[in-house]
């Protein structure tokens, strides 16, 4: 599940950055804006898939939880004031915070890869 789960967020992450490519040369993104939300859906069902599968929920899961949900609301927003021609400066500082921290809680926590042995909290 978990595979399924950072795949989903990849390709998410890769379609996100091909839409607003071609939002900024001015072509139609309708159906890949689509195709889009529907991998937003198989995050946040395997996302729930792993949470639920814990022994014990902690307090860095559930704020992991709730960063993926505001990261798909900002992957959101960006497309859409994109679109729109308004300023997403702001977005894009919120967007960059928010994947760093939710990078290293991936793969901070037991479910993910190990790859830093510190620990923060």
């Amino acid at each position: 599940m978990i595979h399924t789960h950072i795949t989903g967020w990849v390709l998410a992450l890769i379609l996100f950055l091909v839409i607003r490519v071609m939002q900024k040369k001015g072509k139609n993104t309708k159906i890949l804006h689509m195709i889009l939300r529907v991998i937003y859906i198989v995050i946040l069902g395997t996302g729930l898939m792993l949470l639920f599968g814990l022994y014990q929920i902690t307090f860095l899961y559930i704020l992991k939880s709730a960063l993926g949900i505001w990261m798909i609301a900002l992957f959101e927003m960006v497309l859409v004031n994109g679109k729109k021609n308004e300023s997403v400066k702001h977005l894009w500082i919120q967007f960059s915070f928010v994947l760093a921290i939710l990078l290293y809680l991936g793969f901070k926590l037991p479910l993910g890869f190990q790859f830093f042995f510190i620990m923060v909290f």
